[in-house]
């Protein structure tokens, strides 16, 4: 069990940024691709918002990534 919680934090630790830089790319995509004035403003205000909530998410995601990885979460449960 603690080989898969390390498998998942390396995969964490690697998708974060990843995902990140492709929704990054998206956002400049389709601002590029919007009509100027009150469409390209509308594209700009979304994306901005997408990327404000995603990159904490984004950020959350590399640290859980960090600390499996480091084993934080090889202790087991007593009950």
């Amino acid at each position: 069990m603690n080989t898969v919680k390390k498998l998942i934090g390396a995969i964490l630790l690697l998708l974060a940024p990843a995902l990140v830089w492709l929704m990054t790319g998206q956002a400049m995509d389709k601002i590029s691709k919007a009509a100027e004035g009150t469409d390209r403003t509308n594209v700009s205000l979304q994306w901005g918002i997408i990327l404000f909530i995603f990159i904490p998410v984004s950020i959350g995601m590399m640290i859980f990534g960090w600390y499996a990885l480091k084993g934080e979460y090889n202790e087991e449960v007593e009950h």
